[in-house]
């Protein structure tokens, strides 16, 4: 299930008059603003979501700019959300307005059923939406894109595709390389030189030849989906799978001091929510984008479960002057700790640094939850240094 234009639909909601007119929502365009999504309207204009937003506006000069009100879009998300929940509880939730379903065990056929989901959401919610049905979370997806694909009204598309079971192939041949999920630009640029271009080129080699072309990692995989075959679970989450932070800048950063006060920052507020939570990591993530939106993260693996600051910032810095080069400009950065658990701490028989900062950022916290997050801060010395 794929909410169309969603971002677009719950303004249209606000705000009938936009219903039918090109208009995006997105930053402005006389900074750093890009569009967030777009109305169907717009997108007959070549207007795309991730797209600058002085670009948008020189495609189509007419394009209306909206500011977003995503507390609103997380209100509709997650009655949408709901809805899937009383149809089936094995619910994937893949984004704020995508989801996989699992009907399997349902008697209903799965048109019925995607008829009858898609019709309950534009009753309750008022937002269309776009159902892919088929046998695996790889077919109902690229079911529901190619759905999509087919509308050319200029209107959401409220499309539904089923891919009877036995016709995978059949489904797939005619599409484009690129249909599969998870092959890329980079990927299909690599296919079309070897003459692979359509799906069907790739049914008709055998994993033998599919490993000469490709190694062995990717022709496995690019074998299988050929063919219709993804054995991947639809995966019910319990729990939060990680914390992080990012900011975009103003404007590129080149300055490493000022890089590093940022990640020192951008620590401060992903170790206080893992306390608030009561959460340790054994992985810290740092995420960097450039000024060609290039986009890269880098990882570390803790011997111990942490929610220590210091410790998170320590690897951040590294992580991060382990990537950077002098000169480079910076458009993001985030920080982020995954591998989460139940927070725990050993105490050693004589206290720590570590153990010291573990008390200190307790007594910060009850603090700041008594008397506001400004009440107490961390002082810095003139080079920066908490």
């Amino acid at each position: 299930m794929d909410l169309d234009a969603f971002f677009c639909s719950v303004e249209e909601l606000k705000d009938p008059s936009l219903i039918g007119k090109p208009f995006a929502v997105g930053g402005s365009p006389d900074g750093r603003g890009v569009v967030s999504t777009c109305s169907y309207a717009a997108r007959k204009y070549g207007v795309h979501s991730a797209m600058p937003t002085g670009q948008a506006l020189r495609l189509c000069p007419e394009l209306l700019l909206v500011h977003g009100h995503y507390s609103e879009y997380t209100h509709y998300s997650q009655r949408v959300m709901d809805i899937l929940h009383q149809i089936s509880p094995l619910v994937e939730v893949v984004s704020i307005d995508e989801a996989f379903v699992d009907i399997s065990d349902l008697p209903q056929s799965s048109g019925l059923i995607a008829r009858q989901i898609q019709q309950q959401i534009l009753t309750e919610t008022g937002l269309p939406c776009s159902i892919g049905a088929a046998t695996s979370k790889l077919i109902a997806k690229i079911a529901t894109d190619a759905g999509k694909s087919e509308s050319r009204t200029g209107r959401a598309p409220s499309a539904i595709k089923v891919v009877p079971p036995g016709k995978e192939q059949e489904f797939l041949a005619p599409l484009p390389a690129q249909a599969i999920w998870g092959v890329g630009p980079k990927m299909a640029a690599r296919l079309k030189e070897v003459g692979i271009e359509q799906i069907k080129d790739i049914q008709e080699l055998s994993l033998a030849e599919l490993k000469t072309l490709l190694g062995n990692n990717a022709a496995g995989y690019l074998h299988d989906a050929s063919q219709g075959i993804d054995p991947s679970p639809v995966v019910v989450e319990h729990g939060i799978k990680s914390i992080s932070q990012e900011t975009t800048f103003g404007e590129d950063i080149i300055d490493v001091r000022e890089l590093e006060k940022t990640l020192h920052w951008l620590t401060e507020k992903v170790a206080r929510r893992l306390r608030e939570k009561q959460l340790c990591g054994n992985t810290v993530r740092v995420k960097i984008r450039l000024k060609d939106f290039s986009t890269y993260t880098r990882q570390a693996r803790l011997d111990t479960p942490t929610d220590v600051e210091s410790i998170i910032l320590q690897h951040s810095l590294d992580l991060f002057h382990g990537f950077h080069k002098a000169g480079q400009q910076i458009r993001l950065l985030g920080v982020g700790v995954t591998g989460l658990g139940e927070s725990w701490h050993q105490m050693g028989l004589w206290e720590s640094k570590t153990e010291k900062e573990i008390r200190l950022h307790a007594a910060m916290d009850t603090l700041q939850q008594r008397f506001g997050k400004q009440s107490i801060q961390r002082g810095k010395t003139k080079h920066g240094r908490s």
